[in-house]
């Protein structure tokens, strides 16, 4: 028996059981990614010790029949495995049981930034790569032995997790009495690249799969995207909208494919026709080979089905081998060969000569009863034969009892089905007179109908489900071996099945291209956007929408957007991000024109609210957020900053937001940093790299503001832009006036403070200056001679060159590091040979007294 540790305590109290035992469970918060669809997925995670630390994951979809195995070169933060873990979304996380890895920082920060996973440790000697290695010889694919055992010796705590994994699978089996076929699970190595990273804020922020305001809502990068017409193209969708590709043969593929259907009607439309109808071919190919310990009744009656779901996915391939005939791609072309006939012609053979021709997959009660019951040929089984015979008689008496009814008390009745009561009668309200005939029981009444049975009817449905549970018996041994005889080559259909998802999700993305103004973007050094557009506002408000242009290059790569408020600023700045990730999956791009760099880490620190169920404020959200991008960005990430520092007082909220872009502006990312602080534009106009653009508007006399929404160059010039909004708003006018002269009266005061600290300082020059003379007239006079008075002359000259510098620099004309490291620009030698009153040079300092005297008094004076 599996040993199972108790479960790690969370912070928090409400409790859930899952297949693991009591477990703590939190609510899923609502901006986290929600799945296409339910699915049961276990996670299993294992860290090396080191300075670099290396994780190992590996994930098991008990829904689709799919193990991945992950192998992540992180760094402190763990940034990659908690992206990982976000993009799979495991119900269950098992770690070891030790208490060293249960106080490890990767163990806390799965519990800080994904609370509501549940938490189970594992014993200790579960973790064993050499059961990982019996495990996939058990398990995996024939073909692909070969190449995961390859994986597997070079990724040692992949290799530890999946071990673990089997253990779990174990412990299923033994209590929920559920086991894989042989050779039937599909097993994957996922190295750590290849992918772009985006964090889950980013994900929340950019609402990628889901909106912020309205949970429900389709508009979302997820909701637009979404043309798919098969369950395994939107699952494959939202995993690359969360992972966006990096290899730029992979992106170029999907480009060339979405291009052809684009340019070819006929391909298209064929393609998206023979893509219609498809079942969950993931889920019923799972179904099959995922089987009970114990057989019941109830496996055997969904087997039938299953095998019914299986041959409807089998005679759906085949239109979509005929639709792609005039594809030229070579990513079309592969999955052409990968669905055509030849590659399951077996399967399909093996099928028919089982099952009847016309029997198709049913979602009725009662057919899909009556196609469990005539599902197998005629002919296998003499014995079903008889069986059935006696079914469909009782169905037959149950149909002549309910018409004798209708014709002995003259009322309209319908035999009815369902899978509680089975046949039972319904009739109308307005047919009965009075009350029913005694031998009328079980009645209810359902709006203006009654529903009832008679005892004769009750029994006629013992009779029938006796003769239904007969057939299913018989029909088992039949269906067995049907399965067995699939599973031996299931790898094939779970091909067809990836091929199948990939093609629709291009001829989504094709989809868009025929009813949008999309272009195929290109793959460059530079970002370069002709009227881009924001993809999510644009199908809002797809007439009002004003297109722009966009450019970064290392010389511009960090761009200030400054701006009125309902600018556009915050559209502006997200539609860049929305436009990458759409590029990298495979898609075409809301622009005129598009060149993208390859993108290996995207940030967006955009969220705008206070995080009441962290106890955490808007300002210590931003600033975690900010710690985190500083830590792991680099020169191939994109960052948008959106309202940095606005969350705290406007003094500290500029000097952090200065910190923080200049060390943007040094990691050589692509940054679009959106503010309100003006002094940032101007502080930062001189470095490299930086550009400074602002959201266009006019404000008329009459102090009417009109949005432009169009990108310009410099920072923003207009005044009172936040007074010329609330005008909108029905405030009380005197309210506005008083705040319209505050304004004004603290601009001019700023104007004059600015103004008059240019006078201050001049006469903290003259100042400076009189002092001089006046010492070097006390050393003309004075006593002092020799080395005495060089050495006094030295320190003189480094004191007055350091406090004009301060001067200068409290003025902003030089940089204040040069303050602190300033020194006199010539040594004590230059005026070593020269007596006090000789006449020297005019770039020595130390000119004669004479001569600095009347310098004094004719220019500074």
């Amino acid at each position: 028996m599996l040993s199972i540790a108790s479960p790690v305590p969370h912070r928090r109290t409400p409790t859930a059981r899952s297949v693991l035992g009591h477990v703590t469970q939190i609510t899923r918060p609502t901006t986290r990614a929600t799945s296409i669809a339910s699915q049961e997925v276990l996670c299993a995670v294992s860290e090396s010790r080191g300075v670099s630390p290396t994780v190992g994951l590996a994930f098991v979809n008990l829904s689709t029949s799919e193990a991945v195995l992950c192998q992540v070169c992180d760094n402190n933060s763990y940034v990659r495995t908690i992206n990982k873990i976000a993009v799979f979304e495991p119900t269950e996380l098992l770690f070891m049981s030790t208490r060293s890895a249960q106080q490890t920082k990767l163990f806390g920060i799965i519990q800080e930034y994904i609370p509501d996973l549940i938490i189970h440790c594992v014993d200790r000697r579960y973790w064993s790569d050499r059961a990982s290695h019996e495990y996939v010889d058990k398990l995996a694919f024939p073909a692909e032995l070969d190449s995961i055992q390859l994986a597997l010796e070079n990724h040692y705590f992949a290799a530890c997790c999946l071990a673990a994994v089997s253990k779990v699978l174990k412990y299923v089996e033994l209590q929920l009495d559920m086991t894989f076929a042989y050779h039937s699970l599909r097993i994957k190595f996922e190295a750590s690249q290849g992918s772009m990273l985006i964090d889950l804020s980013t994900v929340a922020s950019l609402e990628l799969i889901q909106n912020l305001q309205n949970s429900k809502s389709r508009d979302c990068l997820l909701g637009l995207l979404n043309e798919t017409l098969t369950p395994m193209g939107a699952r494959l969708l939202k995993t690359n909208i969360l992972q966006p590709a990096t290899e730029i043969e992979k992106i170029i593929a999907r480009h060339d494919a979405v291009e052809e259907f684009s340019s070819k009607e006929e391909l298209f439309y064929a393609t998206r026709q023979a893509l219609k109808g498809f079942v969950d071919a993931d889920k019923v190919l799972t179904s099959i080979i995922l089987n009970p310990v114990k057989l019941s009744i109830q496996y055997v009656e969904q087997s039938v089905n299953h095998v019914i779901a299986l041959k409807s996915y089998i005679y759906s391939i085949k239109p979509v081998y005929e639709a792609l005939a005039g594809a030229d791609s070579a990513l079309l072309l592969k999955i052409r060969d990968i669905c055509a006939p030849s590659s399951y012609q077996s399967i399909k053979e093996t099928i028919d000569r089982t099952l009847n021709e016309d029997v198709t997959f049913q979602s009725k009660p009662l057919d899909l009863r009556n196609q469990r019951t005539y599902a197998i040929k005629a002919g296998v089984n003499s014995l079903l034969d008889v069986a059935r015979q006696a079914y469909k008689e009782a169905n037959a008496d149950a149909s002549e009892l309910v018409t004798a009814l209708a014709e002995q008390h003259n009322l309209a009745l319908n035999l009815k089905f369902d899978n509680v009561r089975h046949y039972y009668i319904s009739l109308c309200v307005v047919e009965i007179d009075g009350p029913l005939p005694e031998e009328f029981v079980n009645i209810f009444r359902k709006k203006d109908r009654i529903e009832c049975q008679t005892l004769d009817l009750v029994k006629l449905n013992q009779r029938i489900s006796d003769s239904h549970h007969e057939v299913i018996n018989m029909s088992d041994q039949t269906i067995q071996e049907l399965i067995d005889e699939i599973c031996q080559d299931v790898s094939i259909l779970f091909k067809v099945s990836e091929a199948i998802a990939t093609l629709d999700m291009l001829v989504a993305f094709s989809h868009l291209v025929t009813i949008e103004d999309y272009i195929r973007p290109e793959f460059t050094n530079v970002l370069a956007i002709k009227s881009g557009r924001h993809p999510i506002h644009e199908k809002i408000h797809k007439d009002k929408f004003v297109p722009n242009d966009t450019y970064a290059a290392q010389q511009s790569r960090f761009q200030i957007v400054t701006g009125c408020n309902m600018s556009g600023k915050s559209t502006y700045i997200r539609s860049i991000a929305l436009m990458a990730i759409m590029a990298h999956i495979g898609s075409f791009v809301p622009a005129d024109y598009a060149s993208f760099p390859i993108i290996h880490q995207l940030f967006a620190r955009a969220a705008t609210v206070d995080e009441l169920n962290a106890s955490v404020s808007t300002f210590a959200a931003e600033m975690r957020e900010m710690s985190f991008i500083l830590q792991n960005i680099d020169p191939r990430s994109l960052v948008i900053v959106d309202e940095l520092g606005r969350g705290t007082s406007t003094t500290d909220g500029l000097a952090i937001a200065i910190a923080i872009a200049e060390a943007l502006v040094d990691s050589h990312a692509l940054v679009w940093f959106a503010t309100h602080f003006r002094d940032l534009a101007h502080i930062l106009a001189g470095r490299t790299g930086v550009v400074n653009l602002h959201l266009a508007v006019q404000i008329s006399e009459a102090r009417k503001m009109t949005m432009l929404f169009k990108v310009q160059e410099g920072h923003v010039q207009e005044k009172f832009y936040g007074l010329a909004l609330a005008r909108v708003l029905p405030f009380p006018p005197q309210v506005l006036e008083i705040a319209q002269n505050v304004s004004e009266y603290l601009t001019t005061n700023a104007e004059r403070r600015a103004s008059s600290s240019k006078a201050l300082a001049t006469a903290r020059k003259r100042k400076l200056v009189l002092l001089l003379r006046e010492q070097l007239l006390q050393a003309y006079h004075g006593n002092i001679d020799g080395e005495d008075l060089r050495g006094w002359l030295q320190r003189l000259q480094e004191e007055f060159a350091m406090k004009m510098a301060a001067i200068e620099a409290d003025l902003g004309q030089v940089p204040v590091e040069s303050v602190e490291g300033i020194e006199g620009s010539r040594g004590i030698e230059e005026i070593d040979h020269h007596s006090p009153g000789e006449k020297v040079s005019e770039d020595n300092p130390f000119m004669p007294i004479e001569e600095f005297g009347s310098t004094l008094d004719d220019d500074m004076i």
